[in-house]
């Protein structure tokens, strides 16, 4: 699955549009490197999003292409 997706999907974004653009402007790294819209996520990558003040790490735990508002916080971890 896509990166801007994944953020979209798993709510750690609100919108894919939103995602892409904080993705555009190198603001997200996947395992330390920094990490286009398009990079293909996989269990266990360690997803980093910088936005203002604001840092959030997480580990992938789940790929799935649709999750309601409840399982969308099982398909990461907060590190």
């Amino acid at each position: 699955m896509r990166l801007d997706k994944y953020l979209k999907v798993s709510r750690l974004i609100k919108r894919r549009s939103v995602a892409n653009e904080v993705c555009d402007a190198k603001h997200v790294t996947v395992n330390g490197k920094v990490a286009r819209a398009s990079y293909d996520v996989k269990v266990g990558d360690e997803i980093e999003i910088q936005m203002g003040e604001r840092i959030i790490k997480a580990r992938v735990l789940i790929v799935t292409e649709h999750a309601n508002k409840e399982d969308a916080p099982l398909m990461y971890e907060i590190i």
